[in-house]
């Protein structure tokens, strides 16, 4: 089915010498289409099994959690109106949504919830693999009331419930498939403000107005475009032309962002993300017997100034990270014990020495390959500054290029990698997102996102284990901070940048969500100004 029966403009954009076409959708004069980017191109419109941001910015508008957060990142309603936690802490009450219905006509019910939560967040998703760790079942005693039983008391399943952490999937539709291969991974049925129309693979994604959304007035324009613009120079180049409107997540080079700023036109915001707390890493495969030795990962460390490539690559959006734990989440963060390997490119070449290492013929001691996070030019560039400081202490890198769905696959599928570079998410709760590289029992062969180091420690899995069960915030806090020391001195992964991501956006948008998961919550806020106005 087209989307629309009018001619669509088209605009040519030229980069780096190619030519490519960018669709532009016409404005319509009430409710109005906006036009968004996305970037890189998502892998599935879901997050069931692959929580890569892109596929959150776009699904996030088709399918709903049970809740949605606000500016103190407390839990408000959405699928769920209510709920009510037991005195002993070992079950949760959801009070479902009446009248909710599947873009496919079909009632929204509570066993919706109960195939979501049981088959879905607990074996498949990368994070919810921990995050729901404690939850043993899920009773349905009437189609709107879903109470979730826990083997322990359990802080961190309140703080993960929103649409990107924990989506509701439609049970009618994915019940007795493999979720990982659904073919309505490509064609999603939510309850979400937008409906799926069509995906031109390569070109755009493009939703519409769901007319039964049970939260009145909204969403407040009819349809939602997400263009995909391989080229970083061309995206910019959208933005400040008022093609595109809406950009989250970087889309943009880091250079042009502050000539961005400086456009009337423009907002450049850094809100929206303050729940990610993302940051920079890279991540040894330990099968390899190079690389399981620790003194060549401290030297690795070592070798590295952090703070220059916070300035040089990232252009100054980011701060050094010191541990596995990102320094905005106050509650949980400590540098206190935590070991931290300054830059000294002298004290690398030692450990290299006292690993068995030495420099041979032509200054070389041994040869590996770095991977990337194909999402934007700054971890490619991340991995060339790295490239560039292994070369000074005698370790030769190869930069391996590939598209998202290859990476994946090489990663967390084959563990065919020496090193690789990304980004992690701990949210705003650190058991959410920021303990999947350290717990053995998340080495999950072809889950992304999750333990692909191989790194097994049963003192840490004590660790994460206690800090799953513990009910005193105090004592958690704690559990953290003992986190972060073993992290830090097992160093499986280098936590390098703590990232400042951020959005720019059309002064013609209203309701841009500045909420701490605003780059990831749907548009159903967002207004459009008609040009001119």
């Amino acid at each position: 089915m087209p989307i629309f029966q009018l001619p669509l403009p088209k605009i040519i954009f030229a980069a780096i010498g190619i030519s490519f076409t960018l669709t532009v959708w016409p404005a319509l004069a009430a409710g109005g289409n906006l036009v968004a980017l996305v970037q890189p191109e998502p892998v599935a419109l879901n997050t069931a099994f692959n929580t890569n941001f892109p596929n959150g910015v776009v699904s996030n508008n088709i399918y709903e959690g049970l809740v949605s957060y606000n500016q103190e990142m407390q839990p408000q309603p959405s699928l769920a109106t209510s709920w009510e936690v037991a005195p002993d802490g070992l079950s949760i009450t959801f009070h479902l949504r009446q009248g909710v219905k599947w873009h496919d006509g079909q009632p929204f019910t509570a066993a919706d919830v109960k195939y979501s939560a049981l088959e879905v967040w607990k074996k498949v998703h990368p994070r919810g693999r921990t995050t729901f760790a404690a939850l043993k079942d899920v009773e349905t005693p009437d189609d709107h009331t879903a109470v979730f039983r826990l083997e322990h008391p359990s802080l961190v399943i309140l703080s993960s419930l929103n649409a990107n952490e924990a989506q509701i999937l439609p049970a009618h539709l994915f019940a007795g498939t493999d979720v990982r291969t659904s073919p309505y991974n490509a064609k999603p049925v939510g309850t979400g403000p937008f409906r799926f129309v069509q995906w031109q693979r390569g070109q755009y994604i493009a939703l519409e107005r769901n007319p039964d959304y049970w939260d009145s007035g909204k969403p407040k324009v009819d349809k939602v475009i997400f263009s995909i613009i391989p080229d970083a120079g061309s995206r910019a180049a959208a933005l400040e032309t008022g093609d595109v409107l809406y950009a989250p997540y970087d889309s943009v080079p880091l250079s042009d962002v502050k000539r961005l700023s400086q456009n009337p036109q423009l907002v450049v915001t850094k809100q929206g993300y303050d729940s990610s707390a993302a940051y920079t890493f890279l991540e040894f495969n330990l099968r390899n017997p190079i690389l399981a030795n620790l003194k060549v990962r401290q030297a690795i460390d070592r070798a590295i100034d952090k703070q220059a490539l916070v300035d040089v690559v990232w252009y100054g959006l980011g701060k050094p990270a010191t541990g596995p734990v990102p320094s905005s989440l106050k509650r949980f963060y400590t540098t206190d014990g935590v070991p931290q390997y300054a830059f000294d490119p002298a004290a690398a070449e030692k450990l290299l020495d006292e690993a068995g290492y030495p420099r041979k013929a032509g200054g070389v001691r041994f040869r590996l390959a770095i991977d990337y996070f194909p999402v934007n030019d700054g971890f490619k560039n991340q991995a060339e500054f790295i490239r560039q400081s292994l070369s000074k202490i005698g370790i030769e890198l190869t930069v391996r290029n590939q598209d998202l769905a290859t990476f994946i696959k090489r990663i967390y599928s084959d563990y065919d990698f020496d090193i690789e570079t990304g980004r992690w998410v701990p949210m705003m709760d650190p058991q959410i997102g920021g303990l999947r590289h350290y717990w053995s029992k998340n080495i999950a062969q072809g889950t992304p996102w999750s333990n692909a180091s191989n790194y097994t420690n049963p003192n840490m899995d004590r660790i994460i284990e206690r800090l799953q069960v513990e009910i005193d915030p105090g004592k958690r806090a704690g559990e953290f901070h003992e986190f972060q020391r073993l992290a830090q001195t097992d160093l499986p992964v280098i936590p390098l940048v703590e990232q400042q991501n951020f959005t720019v956006y059309s002064t013609r948008l209203h309701g841009v969500s500045t909420a701490p998961d605003g780059a990831l919550s749907s548009l159903k806020d967002v207004s459009l100004q008609p040009e001119g106005k």
